[in-house]
């Protein structure tokens, strides 16, 4: 058992696969001498050498389309994007073709590639480096989308991603790179789809994802001293979404809530709560609440980004004020 941090994660997650398989390659911007701008990538150069971690240009376009091409005659790479809010610069080629080759050839071309990229804020990057994008990704037929919490879910997500035959948009967290976790010995490989309950509790079930898990996990410790008992629920992938898992625990808790970093218009909780009332309506006790950022740019001053992000006591408020209604 190892203790890793979120960063170290990504890279052992990468090692792992490309140990195992010689087809993985890793393309993107400053990710072989520099060992990544966020410094997820370092080491791997060292060990895999430039034929398999290549840098490229200042150019999001051909990153991902070398990446397409790649993974359409035999390869299975792992391309990076620096920043997410850099997918609006190549959103055509993952939209328009990465996401629907396999389907418009039948299955005769697969994809099976990776985009790792940093998301979210919370690090006073401001409205251009900060955006939370993961439901620009969920709305795409074709796509896969993950989200890990944890260093141990990295390395395992990373994993499945990779050994995926569709491609799959890998989104780390800037704001959780340096959170340190145990991370078990020996290969470690998830499975994509599968959300994990980070704290049972029997009042309220709380649906959280990426940075905003470990708030609602701290918020939930505050609230279990007043008598609240809410369970929370690490939803991780995005696409497939673990409904099983999520509806469950409506049905014991007969409350949802939903802790988002996106904006709120359109976020994935209004998906959550649009398939709970669908599917569990008659079990709630309360209308489902959505905890998220406003539906503006994210600000630059630290003041500022922390009052618009959801915060451990916002979320302590708005679940205190939902099970006492």
């Amino acid at each position: 058992m190892a203790q890793l941090t979120y960063r170290e994660a990504v890279a052992r997650g990468i090692a792992q696969e490309m140990r195992r398989d010689e087809r993985v390659v890793l393309v993107g911007e400053d990710v072989a001498g520099a060992g990544g701008v966020f410094k997820t990538t370092a080491g791997l150069l060292e060990e895999f050498g430039h034929d398999r971690v290549v840098d490229t240009p200042i150019a999001e376009q051909a990153i991902l389309g070398a990446a397409m091409g790649a993974a359409m005659t035999g390869l299975r790479p792992i391309a990076e994007i620096m920043f997410s809010d850099f997918f609006a610069v190549c959103w055509d080629i993952v939209v328009n073709e990465i996401a629907k080759m396999r389907y418009m050839t039948n299955g005769q071309v697969t994809m099976p590639l990776v985009i790792k990229s940093g998301n979210g804020g919370g690090l006073r990057m401001g409205a251009q480096h900060s955006q939370a994008v993961e439901n620009w990704a969920m709305a795409v037929p074709g796509l896969k989308v993950v989200t890990p919490s944890t260093p141990e879910d990295v390395v395992g997500l990373m994993a499945a991603a990779v050994r995926s035959d569709d491609p799959v948009l890998f989104f780390e967290h800037k704001g959780l790179y340096a959170l340190k976790g145990e991370v078990p010995d020996g290969e470690i490989v998830h499975e994509l789809g599968k959300a994990r309950i980070r704290r049972p509790g029997r009042d309220a079930t709380v649906v959280a994802l990426g940075l905003m898990v470990g708030r609602t996990l701290a918020a939930a410790d505050m609230l279990a001293q007043e008598g609240i008992d809410v369970e929370v629920i690490d939803v991780q992938s995005l696409v497939p979404l673990d409904t099983q898992t999520i509806l469950g625990s409506i049905s014991r808790t007969s409350r949802l809530f939903t802790v988002e970093e996106n904006p709120r218009l359109l976020g994935w909780g209004a998906e959550i709560v649009s398939i709970a009332a669908e599917e569990c309506f008659w079990d709630l006790d309360m209308p489902c609440r959505r905890i998220t950022t406003p539906h503006i740019p994210l600000p630059s001053a630290d003041s500022l980004e922390d009052s618009v992000l959801p915060s451990v006591d916002r979320i302590v408020q708005e679940i205190r004020k939902g099970v006492n209604t």
